[in-house]
């Protein structure tokens, strides 16, 4: 089924955030900044909206100490955009492993009223992507009694659990903006290349590997050009993934779970990543839950 898709304003999308309500906002490099000063312009008719999201990216504006009677921040990763906040008390932290914020929205302990997303536009058949961030927001997507889509044609259309119809979508709005970019490469000092050099050490041939957020990461990445038949099945990865996936020194061959591709929750990076992974099928944008499952990770050598 191929829809008609039926653009609207973003003040038109907004109109339905009421007080009181929680709100998703996706997060990381999808994070939906074209969308935020639209949303602050109703801070005088709000009050207390409930924002839950992860890692976000760019000036969100909302973190300002003038809205805070309006939007009430709940931080479950606390990143650079809202770190002021937190450390003054205008914002929460609610500590909480990545893996298990899926179920907060499933067993409504966080009963989400509203979602807003940020998906690449729809193909042929009416499916957008969630792009580089499906972690907790396609759970966040599913349970959302409303679902907000900005659609942007700088968003990638990754594979997995990422695609969404969009008949799904109460109303979209279109936005044409680049996506967020990090380069933890350039964090990297002589101490995180010794770091990683020692780590690269440790890894024998045929391992999965699991990133993390940072230059520590990178710099393991950067040694591991002579390693065998390495997997991925990660939380997240970077830019220093691709060398290793071009080379096929990570190839995923002897993985159990989802053999051949790499998973992953997010990804985020340069505008060179995002590209890479675009209607790529060797990688597999998975719910967080599944991918950061102790029980799955458990079965890869």
């Amino acid at each position: 089924m191929n829809p008609d898709i039926h653009y609207v304003s973003p003040e038109q999308a907004l109109s339905s955030i009421q007080s009181n309500q929680k709100v998703f906002l996706h997060g990381s490099a999808q994070t939906p900044v074209g969308i935020m000063p639209y949303l602050a312009k109703r801070k005088d008719e709000l009050e207390h909206v409930e924002l839950y999201f992860i890692s976000l990216y760019g000036d969100i504006i909302l973190d300002r100490p003038e809205y805070d009677d309006a939007f009430d921040l709940h931080a479950m990763f606390v990143s650079g955009s809202v770190r002021q906040a937190v450390a003054e008390g205008r914002a929460d932290y609610i500590p909480v492993f990545l893996s298990e914020i899926p179920l907060l929205f499933q067993r409504d302990i966080i009963p989400l009223d509203v979602a807003i997303v940020q998906v690449s536009p729809p193909d042929k058949h009416g499916y957008c992507s969630l792009g580089v961030s499906v972690d907790i927001a396609r759970t966040a997507v599913n349970k959302a009694k409303h679902v907000i889509a900005v659609v942007n044609p700088n968003v990638p259309r990754t594979h997995g659990d990422s695609l969404i119809h969009s008949t799904r979508f109460d109303s979209m709005v279109w936005i044409d903006e680049p996506l967020p970019e990090v380069s933890f490469s350039e964090k990297v000092g002589p101490e995180e290349l010794a770091i990683g050099q020692h780590i690269a050490n440790l890894i024998d041939d045929g391992s999965t590997l699991q990133m993390g957020i940072g230059a520590i990461p990178d710099a393991v990445l950067r040694f591991l050009t002579n390693h065998k038949n390495l997997g991925a099945h990660t939380e997240m990865f970077s830019d220093g993934l691709i060398p290793l996936f071009e080379s096929d020194v990570i190839n995923n061959r002897f993985k159990v779970i989802e053999p051949n591709r790499t998973v992953t929750g997010f990804a985020v990076g340069s505008k060179k990543l995002y590209d890479y992974v675009d209607d790529n099928p060797a990688f597999a944008f998975l719910d967080i839950d599944f991918v950061n499952n102790p029980a799955v990770i458990s079965r890869n050598p």
